[in-house]
């Protein structure tokens, strides 16, 4: 199955095809350009750990299994993923979230030579016990750097006072007693679940021929029978454990992260939900709102001040993070603005300002053959057409975005701040 998806207002186009083997391609045709971007995912992450398949019995996995597997993928019997990119001259990457386990490479020629070496290594996997007791060490290094990272620290500090049980508030590489616990034959288990290709996606952006990648797809992905998955998260409160959590790390000046934990009311990311929430972020703190430049020029916060609609599968909440040497301040001011905004409504010349300007960066992501792969891949996890995006940024009200403003609940907040040591 096979379709073209166009948007006739900024003359962008792409293809979506489902393949017999159950992988859906999409292929973003930019012939003016000389590179490629492609990536080959699974909608496989950290938050993934206890599942059934095909309605059996739940299977329990140890936090931080999604991330190990990405590593142990690159090994084979031949050798290194990375030495046979080398070879041609392609960049090689990948990465594990909450969500989802990506590998890509980006290159300038050579495109479908590295697009059969890419599906190839994803496809085969090869994991001995010595192998896999090996990769512990490098990983619980890795866990260990991120452990003394204070921006690493203070979101998962959040994460972990905002939720109960959700395992968003897990770190996306587990724990060093977690993955001690992995072994080869659990490897095996998760990467027949997961890399099943009915759970799997491949990007293609750049200076391609849409009916070749289409058919070096069929001939590298093999068939295998489709699987159900089912996820469980448990069950988790609309509350959050505590309002405000500190900790001292090695910093120059204090960081915060401040979250607002969403009430769920749908499992899965909407599209219009980030359209709408981008919105209203900009209108409340970004560079053009009379609350950043309240902020900057009382020395509240510094460039370094960045915000986000953070969600998923069953979990959503909105984040605002920097440098501040008071940051209890920041979060009086980013509380006090929203009941301004509750009380006196949005200024419709703001909104109108804010709306162009997203609009315009919107039109701007399609120059980039990067930009577009990685929005193909989020609209590939959650099932969203990405040129819609322009269709709703034109047509989205002022009203839409005031009611967003019930995502903000004082009740739902939690502070996390890491101090300089003393």
């Amino acid at each position: 199955m096979k379709r073209e998806i166009f948007e006739s207002s900024i003359g962008e186009s792409y293809v979506k095809a489902v393949l017999p083997s159950g992988v859906t391609v999409y292929v973003f045709e930019k012939p003016q350009y000389n590179s490629c971007h492609a990536i080959y995912g699974t909608k496989y992450g950290s938050i993934d750990n206890c599942f059934s398949v095909n309605g059996g019995e739940p299977i329990k996995v140890p936090d931080g299994i999604a991330h190990y597997l990405e590593h142990k993928l690159f090994e084979s019997e031949e050798g290194d993923a990375f030495d046979r990119f080398a070879k041609t001259g392609a960049s090689a990457n990948a990465f594990t979230s909450f969500d989802r386990t990506c590998y890509l490479f980006s290159c300038s020629d050579r495109v479908y030579e590295n697009l059969e070496i890419l599906l190839d290594f994803v496809g085969h996997p090869y994991f001995t016990e010595e192998t896999v007791r090996k990769e512990q060490g490098i990983i619980g290094q890795e866990i260990r750097m991120y452990d003394d990272s204070p921006s690493w620290r203070v979101t998962f500090n959040m994460l972990e006072n905002m939720y109960h049980n959700h395992p968003i508030k897990i770190d996306i590489a587990g724990t060093v007693e977690s993955i001690a616990q992995i072994n080869a034959d659990l490897l095996y288990k998760c990467y027949e679940t997961f890399y099943n290709p009915s759970n799997m996606f491949v990007c293609v952006v750049g200076n391609v021929d849409t009916e070749r990648v289409l058919e070096i797809c069929k001939k590298m992905i093999a068939d295998k029978p489709k699987i159900e998955i089912e996820r469980f998260f448990g069950s988790e409160p609309q509350s959050i454990k505590n309002p405000f959590v500190e900790q001292k790390l090695s910093v120059a000046n204090p960081i915060f992260c401040l979250g607002f934990k969403q009430k769920i009311t749908s499992p899965f990311r909407r599209l219009k939900s980030k359209v709408c929430v981008s919105l209203l972020l900009e209108i409340l703190c970004g560079e053009c709102s009379p609350l950043y430049e309240e902020l900057i020029n009382n020395g509240l916060i510094n460039d370094e001040f960045s915000y986000e609609y953070f969600n998923g599968y069953n979990y959503a909440c909105v984040m605002f993070d920097g440098e501040s040497d008071n940051p209890k301040a920041v979060e009086k001011a980013i509380k006090d603005e929203i009941k301004r905004l509750r009380k006196n409504g949005i200024d419709k010349k703001l909104f109108s300002a804010v709306k162009c300007g997203l609009y315009g960066d919107a039109i701007r992501q399609y120059n980039s053959v990067r930009g577009i792969c990685m929005n193909l891949t989020e609209g590939a996890v959650f099932d969203y057409d990405i040129l819609e995006e322009i269709k709703l940024l034109k047509s989205v009200t002022l009203d839409d975005v005031y009611k967003r403003l019930d995502i903000f609940d004082d009740d739902l907040s939690v502070l996390s701040v890491v101090n300089p040591l003393e």
